[in-house]
Order: C-alpha cells, then sequence, then structure tokens
C-alpha cells in the first residue's frame, strides 16, 4: 500500500467514524478513526454476507457508508457486551 492508500483509508475511517457517532452517540478523533476502520471491516463483512452489494454511484460514497453501518453496528454491540 501506498501512501495515498493509507491517507484514504484514514479519511474514510475518521468520516464512518464520525458519521456513527451521530447515530449512536460519541465523540473524538481517535475514537471516529479506530470506530471507523473497525466498522469498515464489519460492515464490509456483513454486505458480503447478506449477499448486499450497494453502489451510490461513487465508489468512496459507497465506502463511507458501508463503513459507517458497520461502524453502528460494532458500537452497538460493544455497548450490549459492556
Amino acid at each position: 500500500m501506498d501512501v495515498k492508500s493509507i491517507l484514504i483509508w484514514i479519511v474514510i475511517g475518521i468520516l464512518a467514524g464520525w458519521l456513527a457517532s451521530v447515530v449512536v452517540g460519541g465523540g473524538g478523533l481517535v475514537r471516529y478513526l479506530i470506530t471507523g476502520l473497525i466498522g469498515a471491516f464489519v460492515g464490509g463483512f456483513l454486505f458480503r454476507i447478506a449477499g448486499i452489494n450497494l453502489n451510490l454511484g461513487n465508489a468512496y460514497v459507497t465506502e463511507i457508508v458501508v463503513a459507517a453501518i458497520g461502524a453502528i453496528v460494532v458500537v452497538l454491540i460493544a455497548r450490549l457486551l459492556a
């Protein structure tokens, strides 16, 4: 991976984490990043398992939405377990 790809993942993670925090609460840039990056993996896994192919017209927008949905799931599960 090159630096551009890593920066794109970081931006997607932060945006997804922020979107998740709007829905379920929480805050902080580091928390956004961690939640968003974990959410990207979880969201991608869930969408793949469910056979859902989300196409919003832009690959980055689609990735952000999938990661945000995954981040919401991660936060809700973490709250249930805590």
